[in-house]
């Protein structure tokens, strides 16, 4: 019994060997073409990804190289940018002491000639009189560059304009904090502090 029952246990395998086999005979013309078609549409499909992504990649490199030009041309010009303006903001600075020095020659001339028209004079009145005309030349041409004279008399003290170099007890508590008396003019350029004013403070 019990080898009839493997005899048909192998017969069943074989059978089922034979459907497959069967199966795989039998298949159409059509079915092969079909999956022959399959296979060869994902190859298609593999090979055109790889087209896009190194399509992707030449035009990233592309993008890149001109990003980079691009940078390279803003550097140079920035660098011709900084140096121009260094070339510029020097020669303002020599011009403009060349401006300031070549309007005092005027004046050095008077002074020259006010000594040489002075000596041997002893007329203290005609002396002062030319000295007092050079002096007032030299603050006009002071003021018409933008430099002028601070008042600070009798003003309140400003730390920002004035420098204390006395301070003086005051009986009256009005005169406190206020400037009594300036030892060194000062003077503002275009109203920015030339040179503060050294005065003596009230307490």
């Amino acid at each position: 019994m019990k080898k009839n029952k493997d005899y048909n246990q192998a017969d069943e395998r074989v059978e089922d060997m034979d459907d497959v086999v069967v199966d795989d005979v039998n298949s159409t013309p059509a079915e092969d073409a079909e999956a022959a078609e399959t296979v060869a549409e994902g190859a298609v499909e593999e090979l055109t990804e790889e087209q896009k992504l190194a399509k992707e990649n030449e035009e990233l490199k592309a993008s890149l190289e001109k990003e980079k030009k691009e940078y390279m041309f803003l550097m140079a010009e920035f660098d011709n940018f900084r140096k121009r303006t260094l070339r510029e903001k020097s020669e303002l600075i020599k011009n403009a002491a060349e401006s300031a020095f070549k309007g005092l020659l005027p004046i050095v001339d008077d002074f020259e000639r006010a000594l040489k028209a002075t000596e041997g004079v002893d007329d203290a009145a005609s002396v002062r009189e030319g000295m007092d005309l050079i002096y007032k030349k030299l603050k006009k041409y002071m003021e018409q560059n933008g430099v002028k004279e601070m008042d600070p008399e009798d003003r309140e003290f400003d730390p920002d304009r004035h420098e204390a170099i006395s301070v003086v007890p005051v009986p009256d508590e009005k005169q406190k904090g206020k400037i009594l008396d300036t030892v060194e003019k000062g003077y503002t350029i275009n109203d920015k502090v030339l040179r503060h004013a050294k005065v003596v403070v009230g307490q």
